[in-house]
């Protein structure tokens, strides 16, 4: 019998630090290219990159009947979309097996050099593209802490959260174009905004840009329209997980948003990270999520384990200047589950289409150090928040650079999701 890609006594042939995101029980899915080759999709292991179109060039994936005939082609596209669409059984077929070459005392990688060449790169010598071409993106409010707060600044403190909170997963349609891979430049939005001491509105660049500390999910397995999705299926269909940061400008979001939500606030850009890991490696880490009350409606009911211990952070780096930790908070702080997410929004009969991201909504706790925002951190530009070098913050500014981090750790098995950066660039 196989061993698990899960167990905690794998060990890899390749020299992997115990402080890496990438350990052999990880193997996240991403995509790469360099100026040779590419772009092909490839698995992160410590330091480097297994390219699967190579591995599947060497025969490595041969004997899989869950690929069919997809392979090699599968491997050798700009996006994990197409192998989205083979199913969770080719996904656990192609990590089961790059499990097992990469084991300790596996060697047929590792005794062929010339296998080892071309298969494995360093990351540091590739470029990292994003993972999946987003068919569809929703982004939800799913944090009690950021909906609390948000609530208590902008409308009554006393009923902070809308009657609907408690009831469903709320969330918006945004914009996929603007979504990119971590590393790439966020140039400051212009836009309409409204000062509440100002008789009209003006234009020009926000004055408040944000961060949003979020995680996403990506579906793997599509659905028919007119088709629901029961809560007991749901996560069937989703194939992993990337940190995500949803940049917003805050004036221009809250001058826009009546009466039907987010626009150019929101869809001017929003960084994902370049590995997804798949929902696989983080059975590990499942918790209970909060108690929820009123209970859920039936078609949203669960019980038992649905949420994830996923430690987040938030750092900022001012231009030419250190590193600053902002906020540290976890992903199991959820209220609303990404099953629940993913059923109510199937709920009404929208299909769901493989590739498809959905975003968690700004992860918040119930501590100062913990909160996943600017906005809140600074609690709406009142308390300005201390940087290293000095200086402070009530929002970003040109040249400040965003770093997002996250992992899961366990038995002395840290699952992680790698960084998601951006650097803030004046407007036009």
């Amino acid at each position: 019998m196989a061993t698990s890609p899960n167990s905690p006594t794998l060990r890899s042939w390749i020299d992997i630090p115990p402080t890496s995101d990438f350990p052999i029980q990880n193997l996240p899915f991403g995509v790469f290219e360099t100026d040779e080759r590419g772009p092909h999709l490839a698995v992160a292991i410590g330091g480097y990159v297994l390219d699967l179109y190579a591995a599947s060039q060497h025969g490595y994936f041969e004997d899989l009947v869950e690929l069919g005939d997809a392979q090699p082609k599968v491997f050798r596209r700009r996006s994990l979309n197409a192998f989205l669409r083979l199913g969770r059984p080719a996904w656990r077929a192609v990590r089961q097996r790059v499990s097992e070459m990469l084991r300790h005392d596996a060697p047929e990688l590792r005794d062929n050099e010339e296998a080892v060449r071309q298969c494995l790169l360093r990351q540091t010598e590739v470029r990292l593209l994003r993972p999946i071409k987003p068919a569809n993106y929703t982004d939800f409010y799913s944090s009690i802490e950021h909906a609390t707060n948000v609530g208590t600044m902008f409308r009554d403190p006393a009923n902070a959260l809308l009657p609907n909170w408690r009831h469903l997963p709320i969330g918006y349609h945004g914009r996929t174009s603007s979504i990119v891979v971590s590393g790439t430049d966020i140039k400051r939005p212009n836009g309409q905004r409204k000062a509440p001491d100002e008789d009209l509105p003006t234009f020009g660049p926000s004055r408040q840009l944000d961060f949003e500390l979020e995680m996403g999910f990506v579906v793997g397995t599509g659905t028919a329209l007119g088709t629901t999705v029961p809560i007991a299926e749901a996560e069937d269909h989703i194939f992993g997980l990337c940190l995500f940061n949803d940049w917003s400008a805050r004036d221009l979001q809250s001058w826009e948003y009546v009466p039907l939500g987010p626009f150019l606030g929101k869809n001017f850009g929003s960084s994902m990270a370049p590995w997804v890991v798949t929902l696989d490696a983080l059975e590990p880490f499942r918790i209970a999520g909060p108690v929820q009350e009123p209970a859920p409606l039936p078609y949203l009911a669960q019980s038992g384990e649905h949420n994830f211990n996923i430690n987040l952070e938030v750092a900022l780096t001012p231009a030419g200047g250190p590193e600053t930790t902002l906020s540290r908070t976890n992903f199991g702080l959820m209220y609303w589950s990404m099953a629940q997410q993913l059923t109510h929004h199937a709920s009404n009969g929208c299909n769901l289409e493989a590739g498809d991201l959905y975003a968690s909504g700004t992860i918040s706790g119930p501590t100062p150090d913990s909160l996943g925002s600017m906005l809140e951190l600074a609690w709406r530009g009142t308390r300005p928040v201390p940087l290293a070098d000095g200086t402070e913050r009530k929002f970003l500014l040109d040249g400040d650079t965003v770093t997002m981090r996250g992992y899961a750790e366990k038995e002395g098995i840290r699952i992680g999701f790698g960084e998601v950066t951006g650097t803030v660039l004046p407007s036009e």
